[in-house]
């Protein structure tokens, strides 16, 4: 167990992949990722290793909400099917999207079945989102006032126990978590007398861990459902170092250089032995994501010497994947939707199948930077992966996996990171191959102006793993 936690080990789900990449990583304990829940029985990350987390992704972000709460019901069987016969405790951990997309109350009311008490806490302070009064704060605008929700088509929830219903909840105010830890402990054991889940309000991540060492001091009972800023927190109460392999990382060894042979019949540790000689595959990055930072960090790359490769929305929506030129080795290649006419919503789903079929076709076995949740898993479905292992994480969010292959997989939520994130991941990945980042344009005043000129922005140093988010 976890010195002092009484906590063995971890299982945790999400609803999309980029978010299971996430928790994976933060919770600071040898990591498996699956993206089949059914692998929650065998995989060698389940409890059945000695203080280990195994992740699943739902793929349950655009389900029906019935669906999505039959897949949090049947990875929880699962997850059950595998303990360990000593029963050692289990924490298990739900990760709901930061912005609260998705079928949040639906899997909240599944993962709640069978718990003393859902401790909720849904603050990401490393992106500008906290909690106050029990409504989320995006770059300290109310959630249901601010642009987080543009694409979705529908109304942002005015809080997070709107988002949660019908989960029975209530609100825990910011001083009662800023109180003593046994306060806090004792608080959240009534709400849960009274039948209900608390929903704490948090600004900091200094907010967070008291939330997370509160719930676990109350055992395994007591489950944690939140953003990857309370992960986070988790990770630093019961975590014994570096997600998976992140050590040899540490050693010097680059993870980012591919690993060929047979490492496929030998595991991941063979993997990432083989990737010491192998010659590097192309980076490939696929930009599903319509965030709009998303171009700006397309610019950056291409400007410090990547290939861009736009793809129309018409050719994406046809049934046969879409002719790309060969991938050299020791390159670096961006395919987009070409958003010049403008995308509908709506067929943003087919726009991504479309990405996935043509990166499915590339002969060869190129690294993959995905970015958005959705994107990440249609691609890895089209190209047969259903297991990873983290190793590292390279910015807030941006977690670098293997494959059983020895394949390298980043994966980074579509709204995270700054105009040089892509730079960043590829820099990491591939040392020495791309130019530096270009800065951003000084602006200029008009020629009337005696104002003195503001510095140039920059992008805000995202914090690495083991750093509070």
């Amino acid at each position: 167990m976890s010195p002092g936690t009484g906590v063995a080990s971890v299982v945790a789900l999400a609803d999309d992949l980029s978010g299971a990449a996430e928790v994976a990583a933060l919770l600071r304990l040898p990591a498996r990722l699956v993206l089949d829940p059914s692998d929650l029985r065998t995989s060698q990350g389940t409890p059945q290793d000695h203080r280990a987390a195994v992740v699943a992704d739902l793929d349950s972000r655009q389900a029906q909400g019935s669906t999505a709460a039959g897949a949090v019901r049947a990875a929880l069987a699962c997850a059950d099917a595998a303990r360990s016969p000593r029963h050692e405790p289990v924490l298990r951990y739900k990760k709901s999207d930061s912005l609260l997309r998705g079928n949040v109350g639906a899997e909240a009311v599944a993962f709640a079945e069978g718990a003393t008490a859902v401790v909720v806490a849904m603050a990401l302070p490393g992106a500008g989102r906290a909690v106050r009064e029990g409504v989320l704060h995006v770059d300290g605008v109310p959630l249901h006032e601010s642009a987080a929700w543009r694409a979705e088509g529908r109304t942002a929830p005015r809080s997070v126990a709107e988002a949660l219903a019908p989960l029975p909840t209530a609100h825990v105010p910011l001083e009662a978590v800023r109180q003593r830890a046994d306060g806090l402990a004792a608080l959240l054991k009534d709400v849960a007398a009274q039948g209900r889940h608390p929903v704490c309000d948090a600004e900091t991540d200094a907010d967070l861990s008291a939330v997370a060492e509160a719930a676990v001091t109350l055992g395994p009972g007591y489950r944690l459902l939140g953003s990857g800023g309370l992960a986070a927190a988790l990770g630093r109460h019961i975590g014994t170092g570096t997600p998976g392999q992140a050590a040899d990382h540490e050693k010097g060894l680059d993870l980012g250089v591919n690993h060929v042979g047979n490492a496929a019949d030998r595991g991941f540790d063979a993997a990432i032995d083989d990737g010491a000689t192998a010659a590097p595959h192309p980076l490939l990055v696929v930009a599903g994501s319509a965030e709009p930072v998303v171009g700006a960090q397309i610019a950056q790359l291409v400007a410090a010497g990547a290939r861009h490769l736009p793809l129309s929305p018409r050719s994406l929506a046809a049934d046969e994947p879409v002719p790309l030129p060969p991938l050299a080795s020791g390159t670096v290649t961006v395919i987009s939707v070409d958003g010049t006419d403008g995308v509908r919503p709506d067929r943003a789903r087919l726009l991504v199948a479309g990405l996935a079929r043509t990166v499915a076709a590339l002969p060869g076995r190129p690294d993959l930077v995905l970015t958005g949740g959705e994107t990440a898993r249609r691609v890895l479905d089209a190209v047969g992966i259903s297991t990873l292992q983290p190793v590292a994480e390279l910015h807030h969010g941006a977690v670098h996996s293997l494959t059983c292959d020895g394949r390298s997989v980043v994966t980074r939520p579509g709204s995270f990171g700054g105009p040089d994130s892509l730079h960043r991941i590829a820099t990491a990945l591939r040392p020495g191959l791309l130019s530096p980042p270009v800065p951003p344009p000084r602006p200029t005043a008009p020629a009337s102006s005696l104002a003195p000129q503001p510095t140039p922005a920059t992008a805000t140093a995202l914090p690495r793993q083991g750093v509070n988010r």
